[in-house]
């Protein structure tokens, strides 16, 4: 089922690298034509706009966008007692690691009376958006909530798809989860009629104003994705998030049946899911490859998991050692990066290009899907070059507070004057000056 590259004996370069390497990618431009004219109708009618597509596209219309407090508290107080008991024990995990990465305001003092403060100010309102259709995620709903409640987020909105099969809610699950997290603002509203809504907001079937939010935050499909860049010059967003994947880095020490299994978990995501095993030993790259073989139709959503596997985003990649093998998962920079080698703690501290970062035999990708307390909203699509998985800081905005007294303003004003001048923005320059009677132009240029 996968198909194999093989890199033994050869050094390619990072370019090269990125070109060879097996990757999964959500074509965005082919469908923002398709997402355009929802976005543009529901900006100028609201949510009477966003029912009618919900109702084409997902074969229901609920009575209204905003889920009654009562429901939301029913799916709270009925959820299966294992599956509660497991949610409460995730978001009590997600609250310790997210609640150590909350930012302290600092104080610089950069000369006598003049001082600069960058203090952390959380975004106001905040739009969670949670994908349903081919599963259900309640664990999306911890790991975009709960970031934002640390970062202090003013007011959360969470926004699903309704389900013919729930009264025309979102899934029961989905509304226990934001119950157990005290979210009581939950919107009947999927895709991108669901990330246009937030953004421009409208008026409910009742008559109660849905407010429009600051930033759109979670996973979605490629129609959310072309929403969110259609709308990112109205709010922020966190991401434009491809397909899922997970690289594997191991050597003839790892398990096979565990890789095997690490390998379909991830393709059962999605068709266009990308798996990808980087090893040094041909003879773990053979055993994998029989696994896979074997087990896949186990699950219940085998198809998926067949048309992922056989994908060109997934693969076998054959290299001469572990060294080889970093370099390979540096530039294809994973959204989930296995370290599965005799030395996993060391060869994990030296990747420098990963969403996150599983170590070892007994830390698989489902337990950061879950309950590891990491954060499960991460990078795709290599731009783990770049950019981090969902954390507080993502709620957060740096503002630098900028305090100078009249010695401190008039110790620094030559510098100004001069760097003003040398931009040809004289008025800059003349902006200081004129608060300093003393303060000649010959002064300024020296």
């Amino acid at each position: 089922m996968l198909s194999r590259i093989d890199l033994r004996g050869r050094t390619l370069g990072t370019a090269e690298l990125r070109r060879t390497l097996p990757r999964g990618a959500a074509d965005v431009d082919s469908v923002v034509d398709t997402v355009r004219p929802v976005v543009e109708a529901i900006r100028e009618h609201g949510a009477s706009a966003a029912l009618d597509y919900g109702e084409k596209f997902d074969l229901v219309r609920p009575t209204s966008v905003r889920v009654p407090a009562d429901v939301i508290t029913e799916a709270g107080e009925t959820l299966d007692p294992a599956v509660r008991s497991a949610l409460v024990e995730a978001i009590r995990r997600a609250r310790i690691v997210h609640s150590a990465q909350r930012r302290s305001d600092t104080v610089t003092e950069v000369a006598a009376g003049g001082f600069v403060t960058e203090k952390w100010v959380p975004v106001e309102r905040v739009g969670l958006y949670v994908p349903g259709g081919k599963a259900v995620y309640p664990s999306s709903v911890i790991m975009n909530v709960v970031p934002a409640q640390v970062a202090g987020v003013g007011a959360l909105v969470v926004a699903s798809p309704p389900q013919a099969d729930s009264g025309g809610w979102p899934h029961p699950t989905i509304l226990g989860a934001c119950a157990l997290l005290g979210v009581d603002e939950v919107w009947a509203v999927g895709g991108a009629q669901a990330v246009s809504l937030l953004a421009y907001g409208g008026q409910d079937t009742d008559g109660r104003e849905l407010e429009p939010v600051d930033m759109v935050t979670g996973p979605g499909n490629v129609y959310v994705t072309a929403a969110k860049r259609l709308c990112r010059s109205v709010v922020g967003i966190d991401s434009e998030a491809g397909p899922t994947e997970i690289a594997v880095l191991a050597d003839h020490t790892a398990d096979p049946v565990h890789i095997a299994y690490d390998l379909i978990s991830q393709a059962e995501h999605d068709p266009d899911a990308a798996s990808v095993l980087v090893t040094d030993s041909e003879q773990l790259a053979d055993a994998v490859a029989r696994e896979v073989e074997a087990r896949y139709t186990v699950t219940l959503n085998s198809d998926r998991v067949r048309d992922a596997l056989e994908g060109p985003q997934s693969g076998i990649v054959l290299v001469d050692d572990i060294d080889a093998g970093l370099r390979v998962v540096d530039a294809y920079a994973a959204e989930h990066l296995e370290v599965q080698t005799r030395d996993s703690a060391g060869d994990a501290a030296r990747v420098r290009n990963a969403g996150a970062i599983f170590v070892g035999a007994y830390s698989p990708v489902p337990l950061g899907d879950y309950a590891a307390g990491s954060n499960h909203v991460l990078p795709t699509s290599g731009t783990a070059r770049h950019s981090s998985g969902l954390s507080v800081q993502t709620f957060l905005r740096g503002i630098h507070v900028i305090d100078y007294d009249r010695a401190a303003l008039k110790e620094i004003a030559p510098t100004v004057v001069a760097l003003a001048d040398a931009e040809r923005l004289p008025a800059h320059g003349e902006a200081v000056r004129a608060r300093f009677e003393d303060l000649t132009a010959e002064e300024g240029e020296k």
